[in-house]
């Protein structure tokens, strides 16, 4: 109510714009304005991330003429879907996908489950040398792995745990070509990412309250038993987080996948494998030596990207929700 006594919805605009001196058609204005600006940032953003992605889906259903004709632009003439057949047979994608599932879900496991414990150690115990351990998991986020490569090659070249090993066959073990190295560093905190799920999962924990496990311990519940039973159902977020970003990150990846595991058929390889082979599959099929256009073979390329980010879109629909809520949750308490 007014101070006359009038309904507000009642009086119009025009009038409490004028009692107020301006002020509210300054505000409507203002945020209109900051609405206005907020569109269009926003969709900038939005065009930038998936144009591309639009652009290679569309190219992905063009012919060969249609990539050279001038009126097709984003919409192909003739549809065809040889490009998916002949990319899903140079990249072998069914085997690919199988062998880079089993692979990215068991390291995520794997890796998700050591970083709890090391993260959840970080935020609730003192130890000695804490914040020194600490600096190390932010040396492993900031160095690159690039840095370590000829170390990380030479020591499972020659594979040895204190001389024990030598002892008792007389030589070192040879693991790469193999997916032992993987579960290794995976298990010590120090695979792909691993310092970056600690920093997470620590900034999760330290932001729940501790009177929780205090009173879980005054129940007569061990630390093992209170982190399984009080403080695991509360970080589903993070672990959903974590678990997509080491599955994601692992799918995609191809530095440890060349350097441990280059005779497997992964997807992360599978790109490497359409720009080597297409000249000779097209060859093997025409009878005669063919010379590949640059567009062409861009256009297996963009047909081959999307078939290997196809199965990640799929797996975050499912798993949004958690993903969503553990950023917002996760904060910045130092």
């Amino acid at each position: 109510m007014t101070k006359n006594g009038e309904n507000k919805s009642q009086v119009s605009f025009r009038e409490r714009n004028r009692r107020s001196g301006g002020y509210l058609l300054k505000k409507r204005v203002s945020a209109v304005a900051v609405s206005v600006c907020r569109f269009f940032l926003l969709f900038g953003m939005c065009f930038l991330i998936l144009q591309p992605i639009l652009n290679k889906i569309s190219v992905s259903f063009m012919t060969e003429k249609d990539l050279y004709n001038p009126v097709v632009v984003s919409i192909p003439e003739h549809w065809t879907l040889d490009n998916y057949e002949r990319a899903g047979k140079l990249m072998y994608y069914s085997q690919a996908v199988v062998n880079s599932f089993v692979i990215s879900l068991s390291i995520a496991l794997l890796q998700v489950s050591m970083c709890l414990l090391v993260g959840y150690g970080f935020a609730r115990f003192d130890f000695p040398l804490k914040k020194l351990w600490f600096g190390c998991v932010i040396l492993v986020i900031l160095i690159p792995p690039q840095t370590i490569a000829s170390s990380l090659h030479l020591h499972f070249r020659f594979f040895d745990i204190l001389g024990i090993i030598k002892l008792i066959r007389g030589d070192t073990i040879n693991l790469r070509g193999s997916v032992v190295p993987y579960y290794l560093m995976s298990a010590g905190c120090m695979g792909l990412k691993s310092g970056l799920y600690i920093f997470l999962v620590r900034q999760f924990f330290r932001n729940i309250p501790v009177d929780m496990e205090e009173a879980a311990y005054i129940d007569g519940c061990g630390m093992l038993r209170t982190f399984i039973h009080i403080m695991l159902p509360q970080a589903k977020p993070i672990i959903t987080s974590c678990f997509l970003f080491a599955f994601v990150w692992q799918w995609t990846d191809g530095f440890y996948s060349r350097m441990f595991l280059s005779g497997t058929k992964l997807v992360s390889t599978g790109l490497s494998r359409i720009v080597d082979s297409l000249s000779a599959q097209l060859q093997r099929e025409l009878g005669a030596k063919v010379t590949v256009s640059i567009a062409y073979s861009n256009c297996i390329l963009a047909t081959g990207t999307l078939m290997i980010i196809l199965p990640l879109i799929f797996l975050y629909l499912l798993a949004q929700r958690q993903f969503v809520e553990s950023i917002s949750s996760t904060g910045i308490k130092m």
